[in-house]
């Protein structure tokens, strides 16, 4: 079995760091995912630079950033004028967020969680009439820092309003990293009964709690194989608190390479670009493949 990782460390990983990298070395982390094999890169979210300032230069990024066979670049956006953003960038994936939860989607997107599928399905529309590819992700699909748990009724109600903006891609986030393998078990078999076998389902998780790992076995057993992870864990989310790093993507791929699935990314300079990473940022970041290395060495 294939194993798909999208590679989400320039735009979900830098979002929540201290460090703003250059615009320069975000290409560079580009490139070095490109060149550890990953197809499919966010590299940014099209925001306002004040709420978000490690994506003040999401244009200019876009302008910067070679373009290779077989590899897309998805940019996040939030609104009209993102979308526009992101299209004049030449993106080729749009990524859209609707938060499960009230209180959440208030401090993400300043609006309640109605209102963000009303504008998803705006966007989408407009997206895909441009002919970009998209996905919706449910953020807090697991669990929320504000109203606690996030019940299956709510989740499913959520789903069935994102999966009718007709987005090519549904992603649940477990954002603030509470999700257990039981947990994303029951809740893809919800949202895959609600959407069909027609409409993909990836993905997106966060080891705030050291499950994460778990997590993605968990997803790849019940048939969902494309997975978000950042490179040397880095990452988290500005509106949630606590809500620390994506699973590393050289843990991931080690993982399943050793379970026998394929994953295409390269460990030694998946490994490299983690190291570089750290240095880029000042700080250790949550890898362990970082510390520990491959296996046999």
């Amino acid at each position: 079995m294939n194993v798909e990782i999208v590679e989400v460390s320039p735009r979900d990983g830098l979002q929540n760091e201290k460090a703003v990298l250059s615009t320069e070395d975000k290409v560079e982390l580009v490139e070095r995912a490109v060149r550890a094999g990953a197809k499919r890169i966010e590299v940014t979210s099209f925001v306002n630079p004040a709420k978000v300032p490690q994506m003040a230069d999401a244009d200019a990024l876009m302008a910067a950033l070679p373009r290779h066979d077989g590899v897309r670049y998805a940019g996040l956006v939030m609104n009209r004028r993102g979308l526009d953003r992101a299209l004049e960038g030449e993106v080729d994936e749009v990524d859209i967020v609707v938060v499960a939860t009230d209180t959440f989607c208030g401090r993400n997107q300043g609006m309640t969680t109605e209102q963000a599928c009303e504008t998803a399905a705006a966007l989408v529309a407009a997206a895909r009439q441009a002919g970009k590819f998209t996905t919706v992700t449910v953020g807090a699909s697991f669990g929320c820092p504000f109203e606690g748990e996030v019940s299956p009724a709510r989740l499913g109600e959520v789903i069935r309003r994102v999966h009718a903006t007709g987005a090519d891609e549904i992603a649940l986030a477990d954002t603030i990293g509470v999700a257990v393998p039981t947990d994303v078990t029951s809740r893809l078999a919800l949202a895959r009964e609600i959407v069909g076998e027609e409409t993909p389902l990836r993905l997106h998780l966060h080891d705030t709690r050291n499950t994460a790992v778990a997590n993605a076995v968990a997803a790849v057993h019940s048939g969902v194989t494309v997975l978000d992870a950042s490179i040397g864990g880095a990452g988290g989310c500005p509106f949630a608190p606590a809500a620390t790093g994506n699973v590393a993507t050289e843990d991931l791929a080690y993982l399943f390479a050793r379970m026998g699935h394929a994953t295409g990314i390269d460990l030694a300079e998946t490994i490299a670009a983690a190291v570089w990473l750290e240095e880029r940022l000042g700080q250790r970041l949550p890898s362990a493949l970082a510390r520990a290395g491959t296996f046999p060495a």
